[in-house]
């Protein structure tokens, strides 16, 4: 169970991942070890489960952001883990999902150009014997970046 400094601790390293122990203890009314073994107990427990930098798409060259809907043509568990393997060796596609409704799968792709976006869904996506059909959408301002967790 979280109690409510582990909820303001986690809160605080999803915003800033660089806050040593001595900062969060200040922030938290803890001492730097309290606070640094807190940390690690979340780490530990499975709460916190990496740290990561987040780079700016456009100053990489990622000039397309899209999401992608994938039809399956037929269903079953080989159909499913091929395409999943196949998701997960392409760099181009930073998350996916399965979903309820009419695709089975949203796929959120960061691309050069509409060049590249345009290969993969006809070089790699489309012709996945398990796809039956895809449905892009290009965005074109994203207006709130990924947000932190709930906490």
């Amino acid at each position: 169970m979280l109690d409510s400094t582990d909820t303001r601790l986690l809160s605080a390293l999803q915003k800033d991942a660089h806050l040593t122990a001595h900062q969060l203890g200040e922030m938290l009314n803890l001492s730097p070890s309290q606070a640094g073994r807190r940390r690690q107990r979340l780490e530990a427990e499975g709460y916190i489960t990496g740290y990561a930098a987040r780079l700016d798409p456009l100053k990489l060259g990622l000039q397309v952001q899209g999401f992608i809907q994938v039809h399956l043509g037929t269903h079953g568990p080989e159909q499913s883990e091929s395409f999943a393997r196949m998701v997960n060796t392409r760099p181009e596609i930073t998350s996916a999902w399965t979903m309820t409704g009419e695709a089975d799968y949203l796929l959120h792709v960061y691309c050069d150009d509409l060049s590249a976006l345009n290969r993969l869904l006809h070089q790699v996506i489309l012709p996945h014997p398990a796809v039956a059909r895809v449905h892009s959408q290009i965005v074109m301002d994203q207006l709130k970046r990924d947000a932190p967790l709930p906490t």
